[in-house]
């Protein structure tokens, strides 16, 4: 009877957490999508989005996030370029290549990458990465080329752990196969192993960029935060979560209203990368 009565308990207590997580999901709608929303209408999706002049406080004022749209794609594809092959590649190095004692060195401090605060990237990016680049690129050192390296180290605990998962969840009879069939180490890991855990991996990429666009503390201290198209890599950039932070606690009116409408394009991107992610982990569970 006791048994009986802990299984419904918890039963109820795991629905109730389930149900709060769906209740906060939409009250973060509600509220930002309320808030941003009829900004948008009346200022025109297309004028909002692809204008390119953004001038909140002018007597004529000018709500166009055309440049932090464009500058938040320039660093998060960067940050790809930088961190995805090295995270899949270090995700390979540690399935199937890194010896346990050292393995035990790698493994935990990949870990604590993850949990270092994004201020503390940022501190270090303004510190070792913005005088280095002011060197070998000239300027003030604060640019997209900057701001992309960061991100891509910030990304790589995800990408690291997530492909390290996936290649290790391929049953290992695929490479036994290959190398029954006289393939040596190198190939069937390269060209089996790691196809075989493609989806996983490119889950992994996906969640990456989620969290190289939705970064904010770090990138504001060396992206320059300029709020205008580049035309060179040593320019700096604005991004979509930087411009929120950086003028929504002095915006008032439709200044504020703006920065909210600039949560909900940022909101938009967010569920589409994750509909995405959720779309390539099903066809990994079919597959």
């Amino acid at each position: 009877m006791q048994k009986n009565f802990n299984e419904v308990l918890m039963r109820y207590i795991f629905l109730i957490c389930a149900c709060m997580s769906i209740v906060s999901i939409i009250f973060i709608f509600y509220f930002v999508f309320e808030g941003g929303l009829p900004f948008i209408m009346e200022e025109g999706i297309g004028n909002f989005i692809f204008n390119t002049v953004w001038r909140p406080t002018a007597s004529n004022p000018s709500f166009g996030i055309g440049p932090m749209i464009i500058g938040s794609f320039i660093v998060t594809i960067g940050a790809v370029i930088v961190g995805v092959p090295i995270g899949v590649l270090t995700a390979v190095f540690l399935a199937y290549y890194c010896p346990k004692n050292l393995y035990r060195l790698v493994k935990p401090a990949v870990n604590l990458m993850a949990s270092i605060p994004s201020i503390v990237y940022g501190y270090f990016a303004l510190r070792m990465l913005v005088p280095f680049f002011q060197k070998v690129m000239g300027g003030s050192g604060m640019n997209m080329v900057t701001a992309s390296v960061l991100l891509g180290i910030m990304i790589l605990p995800t990408i690291i752990g997530l492909s390290e998962s996936s290649i290790r969840s391929v049953p290992k009879s695929y490479y036994q196969a290959s190398i029954g069939l006289g393939a040596n180490h190198d190939r069937s890991v390269m060209a089996v192993v790691v196809p075989a855990a493609r989806s996983g991996i490119f889950s992994s990429i996906i969640l990456g960029i989620g969290r190289a666009i939705g970064e904010t503390m770090a990138v504001i201290l060396v992206t320059g935060n300029q709020p205008r198209i580049p035309s060179s890599l040593n320019q700096g950039v604005r991004t979509l979560t930087t411009n929120i932070v950086l003028e929504m606690g002095y915006a008032s009116g439709r200044h504020r209203e703006s920065l909210i409408a600039t949560a909900v394009v940022l909101f938009i991107f967010i569920i589409i990368l994750n509909a995405i992610f959720m779309v390539v982990k099903n066809r990994g569970v079919k597959k």
